[in-house]
């Protein structure tokens, strides 16, 4: 228990499929030697794009990780989801519970959009042909990946899925802490998933402008806080993370990556695509989820930034972290994940909470990569090109959404 008779929150699974690879180890591996995921689209016609590049999961054959029958009746946000929660599972040694205990073991996952390719593609053939795929409803709805989830690995416990855009797969882990801190679940699968690559995905963001358009050098489009930044890039993938109650996991000796020290939420209010520029309900989700951790400013050993590369969310941002961490925002490290993998929508949050975890477990700070002439707005240590040591026993992960929906998780080293 924690010192206000709360249950302690710990993390004993970590699953993930990216565009830097496909699993954990992959993934931390590209992350630390800056690599970039992103490169020209592959099976997606862009003839009528303005952005032709993305951050894809590469070599990706469902059939293969998947039942055929699974494969053949999901869409790929789906058995995205699927893919990490095995490896999540996998990897906290959890396996299918008992009947009584499965009603102790939930799923909670976040998702923007949900089976957007499945829902664009076959709408599309039945506006041609009359003819309607019968799967078509289960395939796209947002909340299938997580009901697929719990039937395939029989978790009987709560079930939801958070539909709240970039915010979302951090939103999940947030409320899948709070289940399992007020008793209702032992075990948490939660994360997110996203797969919205197709034309008309890319097509809607370039609508209004959301998207980078360097064509000419993909690999250097995602560049956060950079003067140059023009736009963040789409990519697709899911992560997933076991939260478990601290008691139960340590009665059968489970291995601890880190604690679920704090959560906060707010709304800008403001706008429904564009961010409060002033960054002050971001900043007040950041001060909510330390005063959840009883945690000071100054203790925030490092930051994984939301850092889009879009030009007014790095600016908010940058903002937001001065105002929460006050003087100490100059003198914490900050990276952006999306540097590499690009903006992952839904799934955004879990799969850099890994890279928190990692972080904190390795004792290295991945770079934001592309930083090469930085906005004047954008002027803390956001850890430039090349990874750097670095001691992290207290971190911060934000995310922030269209709608103005912000997210914001304190995740710390476990001590007992």
């Amino acid at each position: 228990m924690s010192k206000n008779g709360e249950r302690r929150v710990v993390v004993t699974g970590l699953g993930t499929i990216n565009p830097l690879g496909h699993n954990v180890d992959e993934y931390w591996s590209g992350l630390i030697a800056g690599r970039s995921g992103v490169a020209p689209m592959q099976g997606i016609d862009t003839a009528r794009l303005a952005t032709k590049f993305a951050a894809q999961v590469k070599d990706f054959d469902p059939v293969t990780q998947l039942d055929r029958k699974v494969a053949q009746r999901t869409a790929r946000f789906t058995q995205f989801a699927l893919v990490a929660a095995g490896q999540a599972l996998e990897d906290a040694a959890l396996q299918e519970p008992e009947a009584e205990k499965s009603f102790r073991i939930g799923v909670e996952l976040g998702t923007g959009i949900g089976g957007f390719e499945v829902m664009t593609a076959d709408a599309h053939r039945f506006l041609g042909t009359g003819r309607m795929n019968p799967l078509y409803a289960t395939m796209v709805i947002p909340n299938i990946a997580a009901a697929q989830v719990a039937m395939h690995f029989k978790l009987r416990g709560p079930n939801a899925t958070v539909v709240t855009a970039c915010a979302a797969a951090t939103h999940a882990l947030g409320n899948a802490y709070r289940i399992i801190q007020r008793g209702d679940a032992d075990v948490m699968l939660a994360g997110g998933t996203e797969a919205s690559l197709c034309e008309v995905g890319i097509a809607s963001f370039n609508a209004i402008r959301a998207l980078s358009t360097r064509n000419d050098d993909p690999e250097r489009a995602s560049r956060p806080f950079d003067r140059d930044r023009d736009g963040f890039v789409p990519a697709e993938g899911a992560g997933a993370l076991v939260l478990e109650d601290w008691e139960h996991a340590c009665a059968r000796d489970a291995r601890i990556y880190g604690e679920v020290a704090g959560f906060g939420v707010t709304n800008d209010a403001f706008h429904q695509v564009a961010p409060d520029e002033s960054g002050a309900a971001p900043a007040h989700c950041i001060k909510i989820a330390l005063a959840d951790a009883d945690i000071a400013p100054e203790d925030v050993d490092y930051v994984n930034a939301h850092g889009t590369s879009t030009s007014l969310n790095d600016a908010a941002e940058t903002r937001a972290l001065k105002m929460a961490l006050g003087d100490h925002a100059r003198r914490v490290p900050i990276s952006s994940t999306k540097s590499m993998i690009g903006h992952l929508l839904g799934a955004a949050g879990a799969v850099e909470a890994i890279a928190v975890l990692k972080t904190i477990n390795e004792g290295v700070i991945h770079p934001t990569i592309n930083l090469h002439q930085p906005d004047p707005e954008c002027d803390l240590d956001y850890v430039p090109n090349q990874a750097r040591p670095g001691q992290v026993r207290i971190a911060l992960s934000n995310s922030f959404g269209f709608g103005g929906q912000n997210c914001t998780l304190v995740l710390k080293r476990y001590e007992e």
